[in-house]
């Protein structure tokens, strides 16, 4: 079906499925060979990128809404959620559609929600709907340009990752089960934006106490494979909960 009869089609059916005006952003990271990296999708015709979104049904909690639209992505629903932040500018959208009628369901104000989410990246199965040309991941350091408001939301999600780390269990949602000290120390100076004193850094994770060193380490590689660790999930909740002190 050609592009705009199948927008047209969604926005008919849209009226009657969803709360009009309220919309759901998500900003799905992953973590990949020392790269942090966010879930972008191409609508067809547009030379922009944008971010995973949707609606919420009118028999539908807002979370339940963003588990759903995270689905529909990722398939998977075990994946760490987090509400952030609420968009809501004047004409944040709606140009996207400027060639439609006003009577477009998309070309409604709508008032964003924000979710930024953690992902497995390996645990991911990324699907591509009906309107949509291609749904992969790219390295924040290297963001194609975003379409409406979404890099504005990216960079919002960013940062509330950066003011979450010491309270919200990050590290555990974004690394794989086992993982060195580098890449802890990569993902933390990623999210932090900026370098980190190797040595300061080992002794201040550890003296946290929510690692276990396993007794097996990294294969392969010309140099003395580095150990591998794992989180303590109950000492971490327990650390979580009165904040890991100190700044990075």
């Amino acid at each position: 079906m050609e592009f705009k009869k199948l927008v047209e089609q969604q926005s008919q059916e849209a009226w009657e499925k969803y709360i009009p005006t309220l919309s759901i952003d998500c900003v799905i990271f992953s973590f990949k060979d020392t790269s942090l990296q966010v879930l972008t999708i191409k609508m067809k015709g547009q030379d922009s990128w944008g971010l995973p979104g949707g609606y919420v049904q009118k028999d539908e909690n807002v979370d339940d809404a963003a588990i759903r639209i995270l689905k529909d992505r990722t398939g998977t629903e075990n994946i760490y959620l987090q509400q952030f932040y609420t968009f809501g500018n004047l004409n944040r959208s709606e140009g996207v559609f400027h060639e439609y009628k006003d009577t477009l369901w998309n070309k409604q104000r709508f008032v964003s929600i924000g979710y930024y989410a953690l992902a497995d990246y390996e645990k991911v199965n990324l699907v591509i709907d009906t309107i949509s040309d291609a749904c992969q991941w790219h390295p924040i350091d290297n963001l194609p340009s975003f379409m409406m408001d979404h890099r504005i939301i990216f960079d919002k999600a960013l940062l509330t990752l950066r003011e979450q780390l010491n309270n919200h269990p990050i590290g555990y949602n974004l690394l794989p089960e086992k993982f060195t000290m580098p890449e802890l120390q990569k993902l933390y100076e990623i999210i932090l934006g900026k370098k980190l004193n190797r040595g300061n850094f080992y002794r201040k994770i550890l003296r946290y106490d929510i690692l276990t060193k396993l007794d097996e380490s990294r294969k392969g590689g010309a140099h003395k494979a580095p150990d591998l660790y794992s989180f303590d999930l109950e000492k971490y909740e327990v650390a979580l909960k009165e904040g890991l002190k100190g700044s990075w």
